[in-house]
């Protein structure tokens, strides 16, 4: 389960210097000739990765896919991210304090609810749930701090 960010980094003749991208590609120190830097229009960047997530995975299908799992890429604006990271804050929320034995699953079915199939992992409530919570949330606090006008991203999962 991949979230990517897409960077438009076209330079324009009518662009300031200061305005300017400067892209080099290099492998092994020396500059790759086969990649013109004045072709390159996007960056993209992996800047999210989950192993049986399948609650997160369901919440991309039900709010960025039309419900639709494929496999395919999936176009998630900073508004569905913000979203997510609210649904995400209220999740954390009802993880259990120290000492604490019960769950509200209700609340956790209605905001996050985990989801079965192939490959989908556990379907819990437990620990590795709130531990992909917390680092979901983190993830994204980033994200959202460092999001400029071009940026773009998509999620695509792989089964």
């Amino acid at each position: 389960m991949y979230l990517y960010k897409k960077t438009y980094v076209k330079n324009w003749r009518h662009m300031k210097p200061d305005e300017l991208h400067k892209i080099t590609i290099k492998k092994g120190g020396k500059t790759r000739k086969d990649i013109k830097p004045e072709r390159i229009s996007y960056i993209v960047e992996e800047v999210g990765y989950w192993r049986k997530f399948n609650a997160l995975h369901n919440w991309f299908v039900q709010n960025c896919q039309g419900g639709v799992d494929e496999c395919q890429q999936s176009d998630v604006s900073c508004e569905k991210l913000q979203e997510l990271l609210e649904v995400l804050k209220n999740v954390q929320s009802l993880k259990p304090k120290d000492g604490e034995v019960t769950i509200n699953e209700e609340k956790l079915e209605e905001l996050l609810p985990t989801s079965s199939g192939f490959f989908f992992g556990g379907t819990d409530y437990d620990e590795y749930y709130f531990e992909d919570i917390d680092r979901t949330v983190k993830l994204l606090e980033e994200l959202l701090k460092e999001d400029d006008q071009y940026d773009e991203y998509y999620y695509q999962a792989s089964w």
